[in-house]
């Protein structure tokens, strides 16, 4: 009686659960791998392995001093080996079904023997700097296949939910091989403007019968896109979903031709029912032809690198700036009087810059 009071005990110890099958295992077999150096990270990037690809990813994501020269270093020597792929920012409101599209796009991809990454961002609170990092598991299907490499991240407090890191994160995936590389942005507003600047064609998807086509949805985000896609355009869903494309049509020819002079293309398509998804490919492998027969892509290429100069450089700035001693000490002086209302902000921004001035 004794040993059976034992065994059903709440305090009996279990065993244990095995690992799911939806890692990829070429990953699992390399998680408990050693700090590579420089070296052999870029020459395990250059062969294609993903383990040392993520690593790799990892460190010029980081924020820590240490890793800052190793990141350099990295970027430095794989960007010879860039610029190979074609890039996709993938935005919509939450809710539309972009991971469940990405999971359908991504494995048509694949099995027309391409090498697919999907970058994705998501949400992190600004409170507790937590983020939810769902991507791998609503993408079970796709981060089984050998040929997709899925790296979400969090997005911190950068604009507009877009990672800091991911245009060095696209450097180093097309240096691993990957034909196509996917971007998909938090899709809440912001984010759409720095993806546009680092991606060759732009997807917006929508919903029927969620208001977007009364309202003509955002100026901006319509003027940005290359193909608008109403996805869920299935079932008692169908009809609207044509009244939407209708509606979207009217509006994109109310917008000024775009300087690649590509017509933006509205499609139905269903992602859950895998329906329509070749049919949209179809549509990029178009757009691909004009812009580069055109000219287009290789300028397109070329103001994406005039701009991300730009905006190192204000990165860069911003960084030392607050990592600046005196600064730091001096902030803290300004904020207490800010508090106590002896200042104004424009007047301590004016002293905070100072300091740096007078070097």
């Amino acid at each position: 009686m004794a040993a059976n009071k034992k065994n059903t005990t709440a305090l009996n110890e279990k065993e244990g659960v095995s690992q799911p099958e939806t890692l990829n295992k070429e990953i699992v077999k390399h998680l408990k791998k050693k700090q590579l150096s420089v070296k052999e990270l870029v020459a395990g990037i250059l062969n294609q392995n993903q383990a040392d690809l993520s690593q790799a990813i990892t460190i010029i994501e980081s924020t820590a001093q240490k890793h800052q020269q190793q990141a350099k270093e990295i970027i430095e020597k794989c960007l010879p080996h860039a610029n190979r792929s074609i890039r996709i920012g993938i935005t919509g409101v939450p809710g539309v079904g972009k991971s469940t599209f990405i999971e359908s796009f991504g494995k048509l991809l694949i099995s027309e023997g391409k090498k697919v990454a999907v970058l994705t961002v998501d949400p992190s609170s600004s409170i507790s700097k937590g983020s939810i990092l769902g991507d791998k598991t609503r993408m079970e299907d796709l981060v089984k296949e050998e040929n997709a490499f899925i790296r979400p991240s969090a997005s911190g407090d950068t604009l507009g939910g877009v990672a800091r890191k991911t245009r060095e994160t696209i450097i180093l995936c097309e240096a691993a091989g990957f034909d196509v590389i996917l971007i998909e942005t938090v899709g809440v507003g912001q984010s759409e403007t720095a993806v546009h600047s680092m991606t060759d064609f732009f997807l917006l998807l929508k919903l029927a019968g969620a208001g977007d086509e009364l309202q003509g949805i955002k100026r901006g985000i319509m003027e940005m896109a290359d193909s608008i896609i109403i996805n869920k355009a299935d079932g008692e869903n169908l009809k609207a979903a044509k009244m939407a494309k209708t509606e979207f049509n009217r509006a994109l020819h109310l917008y000024p031709a775009k300087e690649s002079d590509w017509a933006p293309k509205t499609l139905l398509c269903s992602a859950i029912k895998n329906e329509g998804i070749s049919e949209i490919w179809e549509v990029i492998m178009n757009y691909f032809d004009t812009v580069k027969s055109n000219g287009y892509f290789q300028y397109k290429r070329k103001e994406q690198n005039k701009f991300w100069l730009l905006q190192t450089i204000e990165s860069r700035l911003k960084s030392e700036f607050y990592a600046n001693a005196a600064v730091k000490k001096e902030l803290e002086n300004q904020l207490n009087a800010l508090d106590k209302n002896k200042t104004t902000p424009f007047e301590a921004a004016e002293k905070l810059l100072s300091i740096t001035k007078k070097k």
